[in-house]
C-alpha cells in the first residue's frame, strides 16, 4: 500500500507539474530562432503546452543565463555550446539528462562533450567549427598551403582595383584563430597520464603557439588582414560578394544561399612546414536550467519530442550544421555536399573545446594576446606570455 502511494504521489506531482506549467521558455541565438519556432508551434498543437523562444545574442546567453538562473529567472533551456558545460555545472546551473532515449544512436563525441563528471547535461543537436570557405566567381582552386592563399589574396584585391578582399576573417577572436594554434604545436591544457585535462599546464605560450601569433602577423603585415577585421565586417562583405576567401562555420550557409553567393568550402590551407591546421570544434545543443520550476516539462519536451530523428532533422534543414544523430548524419551527407565538407575537415583535424570550468579564463586573455600582438605592436612573445599569466591568476 505505501508503495502504491509513493507511486501515485509521484505521479500526482508530475501531473501537477505539467498542468502548472502553462509554457516554457528557451533562449538561443538567432539563426535557431524560426525553427524552434515552428517547432514550438507543433508542440503546442500536439500537447498543448506554450514554448516561448526568446532570442538572445550567442556571447550574451551563458553570461546572462549564470546572472539570472541563480536569481531563479530565466529561461527554462538555454541553447548553447558543449564547453558552458562545465562552469555552469559548476555553478549548479544545469539538470542532469537522466535518460536519453536511442542514445546509441548519437555521435559519442558530440555526447562527451555535454558530458562532466560522467553525467550528461545536454542533448546535442549539431556539432560544427571553421573551415575555408570561398566564391567561386573570385577563386577556382581554393589555395593548398598558406604561402598561396597570401598570393591569392593579393592578386584578387589587384586584380578588382582593392574593391574585392582577398581573404578577411574574425582574426582577434581565438575560437576562429585556433586552427594556426593548435596546427603550429600550441595547446589549451594538457593532460596527465591517465587522459584527464591538466589545467595547470598550458601550452598557449609554447614555441607552436608563438610561431601561429607570428604566422597572424604575417597577414596583418602583409595587408591581408585590417584591425577593422571583425565578423560582422567579414560576413557582411561575403554576402555582398566583396570577399573571396573567409573562415567561417556551416551555421552561415543560410545567408549565404539567401544571398544568392556561389560559394563552395574546403579545408583551411596548410600551415608552414606542412603541418595541418587543427581547428576547434563544438558541440551545440540544448540544456536544462536546474533552478527552473518547470524542468521536469522542458526534459520532457527535450528527450521526447525534440531529440527524435524526425525533429533533428528538420532543425538540420533550417541550421545546416554536422547533426550529431548518426542516422541524421546519414540523411545529410546523402544530399548536401557542403555539409559533408565541413564534417570530412573537422572530423579528420578538428579539436573539441574543453568543457572544464577554467576554459572560460581562455577566451578573454587568448582575445586580448590576439590583439595586443597583431595590432597593437606588441611582440607574440610577451602577449602570449602575459595571457598564460592571466589565465592562470583567475584559475588558481
Amino acid at each position: 500500500m505505501r508503495k502504491f502511494l509513493t507511486v501515485l504521489l509521484a505521479a500526482l506531482f508530475v501531473f501537477l507539474a505539467f498542468a502548472q506549467a502553462k509554457k516554457i521558455t528557451i533562449w538561443t541565438s538567432e539563426a535557431q530562432v524560426p525553427i524552434l519556432k515552428k517547432l514550438a508551434d507543433q508542440y503546442k498543437a500536439k500537447y498543448g503546452i506554450q514554448v516561448d523562444v526568446i532570442q538572445v545574442n550567442f556571447s550574451d546567453i551563458k553570461p546572462k543565463f549564470l546572472t539570472a538562473a541563480p536569481a531563479g529567472e530565466g529561461p527554462d533551456i538555454i541553447v548553447g555550446a558543449h564547453d558552458w558545460v562545465g562552469e555552469l555545472v559548476a555553478n549548479g546551473l544545469l539538470e542532469p539528462i537522466q535518460n536519453l532515449p536511442e542514445k546509441d544512436k548519437y555521435f559519442p563525441t558530440p555526447l562527451e562533450g555535454f558530458t562532466y563528471g560522467g553525467k550528461l547535461y545536454g542533448i546535442p543537436y549539431a556539432f560544427d567549427g571553421p573551415a575555408l570557405v570561398y566564391n567561386k566567381d573570385y577563386v577556382k582552386t581554393p589555395p593548398k598551403t598558406f604561402d598561396e592563399l597570401i598570393a591569392l589574396a593579393k592578386k584578387i584585391e589587384k586584380d578588382y582595383g582593392g574593391e574585392v578582399r582577398g581573404f578577411i576573417y574574425d582574426y582577434k577572436n581565438f575560437y576562429f584563430s585556433s586552427f594556426a594554434f593548435f596546427g603550429m604545436g600550441g595547446y589549451v591544457f594538457g593532460r596527465d597520464k591517465t587522459g584527464k585535462l591538466n589545467v595547470k599546464d598550458i601550452g598557449l605560450a609554447n614555441q607552436g603557439a608563438i610561431d601561429a601569433l607570428k604566422l597572424l602577423k604575417r597577414l596583418v603585415d602583409e595587408k591581408i588582414l585590417t584591425p577593422g577585421d571583425n565578423y560582422n565586417t567579414m560576413d557582411g562583405l561575403f554576402k555582398d560578394g566583396l570577399a573571396a576567401m573567409i573562415i567561417n562555420g556551416p551555421w552561415a550557409v543560410p545567408g549565404w544561399k539567401q544571398a544568392g553567393i556561389n560559394f563552395d568550402v574546403a579545408p583551411i590551407p596548410d600551415l608552414p612546414g606542412g603541418k595541418k591546421p587543427r581547428p576547434f570544434f563544438g558541440a551545440q545543443g540544448f540544456m536544462v536550467n536546474a533552478k527552473s520550476k518547470n524542468k521536469l516539462f522542458a526534459l520532457d519536451f527535450l528527450t521526447k519530442f525534440i531529440a527524435t530523428k524526425e525533429i533533428m532533422f528538420q532543425i538540420w534543414q533550417a541550421d545546416p550544421r554536422c547533426p550529431s544523430r548518426i542516422d541524421v548524419n546519414e540523411e545529410v551527407m546523402k544530399r548536401d555536399p557542403i555539409t559533408k565538407k565541413f564534417a570530412d575537415f573537422l572530423g579528420t583535424y578538428g579539436l573539441p573545446m574543453p568543457n572544464v570550468p577554467e576554459m572560460a579564463a581562455v577566451w578573454g586573455a587568448m582575445g586580448d594576446a590576439l590583439a595586443k600582438a597583431l595590432d597593437q605592436g606588441v611582440a607574440p612573445e610577451k602577449a602570449l606570455a602575459d595571457a598564460v599569466a592571466q589565465i592562470r591568476a583567475q584559475i588558481k
